[in-house]
């Protein structure tokens, strides 16, 4: 799941980079004015701070794009 704000490129990235490995993730987008509170909710669940875009597999939060990004280029 990739949770992003309304518009957010870089959601747009994260889910090319997903579908290009035969992944098809739903995306949630988030109005700005709702991203705080989105946000708090998302750290109580994950337990630690969340930015957007926050890409979560199998329910566990997973990072952002520099997460995933990375986890891709390790292998």
């Amino acid at each position: 799941i990739i949770i992003g704000t309304r518009g957010c490129c870089l959601c747009h990235v994260v889910k090319r980079l997903l579908q290009g490995l035969g992944v098809n993730p739903p995306v949630y987008e988030v109005d700005q004015d709702r991203v705080t509170a989105v946000a708090s909710q998302l750290a109580d669940t994950a337990a630690e701070t969340v930015q957007f875009p926050a890409v979560f597999v199998g329910g566990k939060l997973l990072g952002g794009l520099e997460r995933v990004m990375a986890s891709h280029i390790s292998g």
